[in-house]
Order: structure tokens, then sequence, then C-alpha cells
């Protein structure tokens, strides 16, 4: 559905280091940057981007919003989650572990980036 995600970023150096980090453990390779700073992270199914707001005017969080990383495994979702948090990232919502509900039974993990972007890592539970 999505062809890309473009995220403000205040620090792109900040940036990297959390996402490299995050979705290295999630097995995505680290991002590149184009001759503007802008970060990229690519893949076969679409591509995330951090970059700083071109109105100058410092990126903000964007209220109830959440961007969401499918992981494979609960294990995944927790190096995920442990690797924003030693990479400039904040736990935020409830501590990782498992909810049920209309969609079934989802292994959540909630972070804000050093943007203060709030992510998820999701794990579908059989």
């Amino acid at each position: 559905m999505f062809s890309h995600i473009m995220l403000g970023a205040n620090d792109i150096d900040a940036a990297q280091a959390f996402y490299d980090a995050t979705l290295g453990a999630l097995g995505y390779p680290p991002g590149k940057r184009d001759d503007r700073g802008r970060l990229f992270y690519m893949t076969e199914k679409g591509i995330l981007a951090l970059t700083p707001p071109i109105d100058g005017k410092p990126a903000t969080a964007g209220n109830g919003s959440t961007i969401g990383f499918a992981a494979t495994s609960p294990e995944l979702a927790d190096a995920w989650h442990a690797a924003g948090l030693a990479n400039g990232g904040t736990a935020c919502e409830d501590a990782p572990g498992v909810r049920e509900g209309g969609l079934g039974r989802l292994y959540l993990a909630y972070l804000r980036d050093p943007s203060g972007n709030k992510l998820c890592a999701l794990h579908r539970m059989g």
C-alpha cells in the first residue's frame, strides 16, 4: 500500500544511530544518505526516509501517529526495543508483550525515536 514513509528528524546523526540499530535488529541494512543529507532505508517493499523539515522549522512528532515495523518473532521485537533504548530512544506505552484484542494476539514493543516519533515493533502471534 505504501511506497514510502518520511519522518522529520532534528539530528540526522542521532536518527541514523537509532534506526541503524533498531532496523538492524530486524535484519535490515544500514541507512544511506543522499546529497541533501536525508537518510534512506530502502527495501523491496518500501522506503523509510528521515529528513530535517524543508521549511527549516524543528521536526515534531505527530500526536496520535505511530509507525509500525513487522517483527518475525517476539525475540526480534525485544531486540529492536533494546537496540532503540541503547541508541537514544525512549520507552513509551506498556512494556513489550502480548496484547489481545479484536485483531488477535499481537506482541508489541513501543519506542520514541530521538525526535519523538512513536514507533512499534509488531509480531502477529499464531
